[in-house]
């Protein structure tokens, strides 16, 4: 198929890092859903380029809006061929983007499951393997005593084993009968990419320990409820989220050849509500909250939260952190579980909205939608942990687990 050459080129909502390249400051640019898997690199200066491509700048007249910014010479040339290579890696909102997305959408949804996106990278393939590794992780926890089965929902982190695995296994022991006593659980996890504020699948989700069936009923009525487009509009995201895969393992290796129905919900980003908002005046989330509800109402639900802490140093735009800095980022984690705990969703979401997420919290959308679902709940903090998120030690990712009863 041909496709028109893009004279307004309009940037995607896309993955943009800061990394060195020959020695340089560089921009790698590349696609969240991976349905392309190429990807960019570009000098830094030329990163300003980025912000004319808005589908309102004719790519000629690009090279001079940036002369006019910067003040120095701008290849027109090398701003054309910018934006073909941008095209190419589908990276630009346009007809070759909208053909290959549906192409992929149509595949993902008539697979039989979700498969698992980390296996054979960020964990074992191999269910053998696999359970072993987990197995570690428990023996290095050592005995915790599990919660009653009548518990009502866990916090996981969902950061990778190899740093988060003592936590996890804590909070996934403590939770255990309440676990395996549930008839459906509703997974409710960070969206790392996607600008939807809520997104669904009625796609089942594997692990190398088997497939985990979705509740199609549960997720028709969420979608009638808050409206099929705005449900799915995002839905290629759960192809390659991680949030929800990493509980999903621990999950199977918990209850064991006993899967039961599951309900995947991503949940993004929060940022809209920071500046004087509240969440709870949002229409789509309340009648999400209203309708899952009446599953917790009708079943013996679990409610899972996929997310993590704080993201403070260099690492994520931040000064390096020091030993004194650690400890009083432990402080300030302590005030935002310490809501949590209290099972406080509008003082949990004031907290963090007080410093403008300036400890940029993941896990604030999931939880705060968990922490409303299940309303009235009291939470005990299982495990926590600061984990290295640089070579240098002056960057961490902070993480939880918890259980509400």
């Amino acid at each position: 198929m041909l496709f028109p050459t893009d004279q307004y080129p309009k940037l995607r909502a896309i993955d943009i890092r800061h990394v060195m390249h020959d020695g340089h400051p560089s921009l790698l640019l590349r696609d969240p859903l991976q349905i392309s898997d190429r990807f960019l690199v570009i000098s830094h200066g030329l990163g300003p380029a980025l912000l004319f491509c808005d589908g309102k700048h004719h790519r000629t007249a690009i090279a001079g809006k940036l002369r006019s910014m910067l003040g120095v010479p701008v290849d027109g040339a090398l701003i054309n061929d910018l934006v073909d290579a941008l095209d190419e890696a589908l990276l630009l909102d346009n007809l070759r983007f909208k053909v290959e997305h549906e192409r992929t959408l149509a595949r993902y949804r008539a697979a039989p499951f979700r498969p698992p996106a980390l296996a054979g990278t960020s964990y074992p393939a191999d269910p053998a393997e696999l359970r072993r590794l987990l197995d570690k992780f428990v023996a290095a926890a050592g005995p915790v005593t599990p919660a009653p089965p009548t518990g009502r929902g866990i916090l996981s982190p969902h950061i990778d084993y190899a740093r988060g695995g003592l936590v996890y296994a804590q909070v996934w022991q403590r939770a255990a009968e309440m676990v395996r006593a549930a008839e459906i659980i509703l997974l409710i996890g960070t969206d790392h990419y996607s600008p939807e504020p809520v997104t669904l699948t009625r796609q089942q989700y594997a692990t190398p320990f088997g497939v985990l069936p979705t509740d199609g009923a549960v997720v028709d009525a969420l979608a009638a409820a808050i409206g099929e487009e705005y449900a799915f509009a995002g839905e290629l995201y759960h192809r390659v989220e991680h949030s929800l895969e990493l509980v999903a393992v621990w999950l199977q290796y918990v209850r064991g050849d006993r899967p039961c129905p599951v309900v995947p919900i991503l949940v993004g980003t929060f940022a809209r509500f920071l500046d004087g908002g509240d969440p709870a005046t949002d229409r789509r989330l309340e009648s999400l909250i209203a309708t899952l509800r009446q599953v917790i109402a009708s079943r013996r639900a679990l409610v899972v939260i996929s997310g993590d802490m704080s993201h403070v140093g260099p690492a994520f735009g931040g000064a390096p952190l020091s030993d004194v800095d650690k400890e009083a980022l432990r402080h300030a984690d302590e005030q935002v579980i310490d809501r949590m705990r209290a099972g406080d969703a509008a003082g949990f979401f004031r907290t963090i909205a007080g410093t403008g997420d300036s400890q940029n919290i993941c896990g604030l959308p999931p939880a705060y939608l968990a922490l409303r679902l299940m309303d009235a709940v009291e939470g005990e903090l299982v495990g926590y942990a600061q984990c290295p998120a640089d070579d240098d030690g002056t960057s961490v990712v902070s993480i939880c687990g918890m259980v509400f009863g």
